[in-house]
């Protein structure tokens, strides 16, 4: 039985995009496993110091948290009973808190989650907004300030933008906080700094996109029709440099994720950046494993609601089927 093409696309992006998650959860989180393996130091003595203090820690107490965990097992052992009790949908716990891994991941995701959407549709907002304003005033002094904007927002590295907007308004003008989470308030820094260098990368191709567009020949015809350059604009070129632009979103969701690495540190933000950086200083296995396999699988969301939002704006590319 014949199905709707536009949904049996959508139901073919997302079958693609699962096998993908499958696949990125299998590599990400053996991969950060036999990394954890092969670090200098002795695993059970920094589990230990993150559980108990380091002024704590003997040799004893490591060797008896060693063979608490398992960890005096072969290596293959260890990784082969994870991916087992991963099969039973139980992430382990963690090493250190002891608490279920899924329960910490609950809370930190939701924090990333958070900083990373408000982080996305500032940089839309702004970087799609000055980059069309700029192509359609061409030469002018936006344009101008708006190339100057792209260049400046590249060449700022995230922490050295995030500690600039600290002391500016949080010591200087003591307007936003630096850290904290909970309130809308404790957002817009970490955010305008994740924000900044998307923006400059969203203007640029915005305003290369709308160049383009605005000598296709179906925008020329448009304007034979009589039409206006309000309507030509709206109907025409935002229309068709939004399947761009929706695509490009889903090629910086990658960036994004590394930015946010950065930017949870420097604003004590308690997202999945900032649990993976303890738990690799902590030799947290099970927590390593889990935030990696999260960080992954937030990047393959992504990209499954940019296929499907591009299908929405402009489903004829998957809907031609190939005559033999």
């Amino acid at each position: 039985m014949a199905g709707h093409p536009t949904l049996l696309a959508a139901l073919r992006i997302v079958r693609r995009r699962l096998v993908q998650a499958v696949s990125v959860v299998a590599f990400v989180a053996t991969l950060s496993f036999v990394i954890v393996q092969t670090l200098p130091g002795d695993i059970a003595f920094r589990i230990a110091a993150g559980r108990y203090g380091y002024d704590q820690v003997t040799a004893a107490t490591a060797d008896a948290l060693r063979a608490e965990l398992g960890l005096d097992q072969p290596v293959w052992r260890q990784l082969l009973q994870w991916w087992g009790d991963v099969l039973r949908l139980d992430l382990g716990s963690s090493l250190v808190t002891a608490r279920p891994v899924t329960d910490e991941l609950s809370l930190y995701l939701g924090a990333t989650l958070q900083l990373t959407a408000v982080a996305l549709a500032l940089a839309f907002v702004v970087g799609a907004g000055l980059g069309a304003a700029a192509q359609l005033r061409s030469g002018g002094l936006l344009d101008r300030a708006t190339t100057l904007w792209i260049a400046l927002s590249r060449a700022m590295p995230p922490f050295l933008l995030g500690l600039l907007l600290i002391i500016v308004f949080s010591v200087q003008l003591g307007w936003l906080p630096a850290t904290g989470h909970g309130q809308v308030r404790n957002v817009v820094l970490p955010a305008a700094t994740l924000a900044v260098g998307l923006s400059g990368l969203f203007a640029r191709v915005t305003r290369d996109t709308v160049a383009q567009l605005q000598d296709a020949a179906f925008v020329a015809f448009a304007r034979t029709k009589g039409l206006s350059d309000g309507t030509v604009l709206s109907r025409h070129v935002a229309r068709n440099a939004g399947v761009t632009l929706v695509a490009y979103l889903g090629a910086q969701a990658l960036v994004l994720i590394e930015g946010v690495l950065v930017v949870e540190l420097v604003f004590a933000w308690p997202g999945l950046g900032h649990a993976l950086v303890h738990a690799v200083f902590w030799r947290d296995i099970p927590m390593i494993q889990g935030t990696t396999m999260a960080l992954g699988l937030v990047v393959v969301a992504i990209n499954l609601v940019v296929d499907l939002a591009a299908l929405a704006l402009d489903p004829r590319p998957r809907t031609r089927e190939v005559v033999a």
